[in-house]
């Protein structure tokens, strides 16, 4: 029997133009969601056929740099314009700009990746909290990472671990208020050849280095010795974003294959 845990659930995801966001609306969309997919590329508009053909119950789209909040808001708010409530919101933005040892960073690159792995998380869940707690429920499912524990990014590791301690304390605020606020943290995923990578300069031997530094440590650290697909990724949110996990909140499940993060 098919499972459709998501028929009657509205879902804003963001990132969602591909990697682990693709992976999420295809997936949800599979179960009969409502989706609201979100992303700052035009990508996402072919997303949204491809949910639109797995079932998905109806694909509105918007295009956003949740980097700014007021960008945020005006997706909370066009949830609400389109569905009348939100019922999920997965915070998938973010992602390594650059890798390098701490010291090698500049001011403005440091700033640049807590930008990208923090904020679009801070503020998402500041703008849904109201309409959330307006209904009584609702579930919120951050994208952390492994990477907390690591190599070569710092940068990226504090903003992370920034979304596990408001993921906790959110929680913690909520839970009366009929909110569940938990976070995955994926270890290393194999998303392919980014149609939109996350640095658009080229690397110089040094960083490639560098950057080989985090691959070969982030499979070292994993006790399958492997990267994960999104899809492996999209299951684990997936479940924290259904009713399956009723009990569980404040909680950042690793999903590294044995690497705790």
């Amino acid at each position: 029997m098919r499972i459709e845990r998501f028929e009657h659930k509205v879902a804003i995801v963001t990132g969602a133009a591909q990697g682990i966001g693709r992976a999420v609306a295809l997936q949800m969309a599979a179960e009969k969601a409502s989706l609201l997919l979100v992303d700052r590329s035009d990508i996402v508009y072919e997303v949204a056929q491809e949910a639109e053909a797995a079932g998905a119950n109806r694909v509105e789209i918007v295009t956003a740099d949740l980097e700014k909040y007021p960008e945020c808001c005006r997706v909370a708010d066009a949830c609400i314009e389109h569905f009348g409530r939100i019922d999920i919101l997965v915070n998938n933005v973010g992602g390594t700009i650059w890798a390098k040892p701490y010291e090698a960073y500049e001011e403005d690159q440091i700033e640049a990746e807590v930008r990208r792995s923090l904020f679009p998380t801070l503020w998402c869940c500041h703008a849904v909290l109201k309409p959330m707690q307006a209904q009584q429920s609702g579930v919120i499912v951050n994208v952390s990472s492994i990477a907390t524990r690591g190599l070569n990014r710092v940068p990226y590791a504090a903003a992370k671990g920034g979304v596990n301690a408001m993921t906790v304390c959110m929680a913690f605020e909520n839970a009366q208020q009929g909110i569940r606020v938990n976070a995955v943290a994926p270890g290393g995923t194999d998303v392919g050849e980014r149609r939109i990578p996350r640095n658009t300069e080229s690397m110089s031997e040094r960083e490639k280095v560098w950057y080989q530094t985090i691959v070969d440590q982030t499979i070292d650290s994993t006790f399958m010795k492997r990267y994960s697909q999104p899809e492996e990724q999209a299951n684990a949110i997936l479940f924290l974003a259904s009713d399956e996990a009723s009990y569980i909140t404040g909680t950042v499940l690793p999903v590294g294959g044995g690497d705790l993060g």
